[in-house]
């Protein structure tokens, strides 16, 4: 194309909304629907953060393990490699209290099987195809999903205080 063509105007996309303003049968308008929409928000932003500050920490640790023997070899004092061996451990410790790695799996997966629900809901296929109160059956399936994710957080949580209370016995 040169410089004095212009390209065709493309048609405007057209929304398939009806003109009158938003259908109030729409599901955004359903509690069933905001909170599935919140739930969303919340997992994705929960595995963001984990996922994030573990590959920060991992990314540190692994840069610091492979300048130690780099230091060994030059004429630095030894605090220095001795440090950053400090440093790997007390960033795993912080990985291991926190569980980075398993919160940003757990929240993506739940994350995801609440989008997987969605969609699912606005297609009106899988449970909801047959559901006689498919908003209903979207309250039951989205809390069912949070709830198995906080019984699952909660028990990793009492395990670790478990192994932790084992070790001072």
């Amino acid at each position: 194309m040169s410089a004095t063509t212009t390209p065709i105007a493309q048609p405007a996309l057209t929304s398939s909304r009806p003109a009158s303003g938003a259908d109030p049968g729409a599901p955004t308008s359903s509690a069933s629907w905001q909170r599935l929409e919140e739930q969303i928000r919340w997992y994705s932003h929960g595995a963001r953060r984990n996922k994030r500050w573990y590959l920060r920490i991992k990314v540190v640790q692994i840069v610091s393990a492979a300048a130690i023997p780099v230091l060994a070899a030059t004429s630095l004092p030894t605090w220095v490699a001795g440090a950053l061996g400090a440093l790997i451990v007390v960033l795993e410790s912080i990985q291991q209290l926190f569980q980075f790695h398993s919160n940003w799996t757990h929240y993506r997966s739940t994350s995801e099987a609440l989008k997987h629900e969605k969609y699912l809901y606005l297609a009106q296929a899988g449970a909801y195809a047959t559901a006689a109160n498919p908003s209903a059956a979207l309250a039951e399936r989205v809390e069912a999903r949070v709830s198995q994710e906080h019984a699952s957080w909660a028990s990793e949580q009492n395990q670790g205080q478990g192994q932790g209370q084992s070790h001072e016995k």
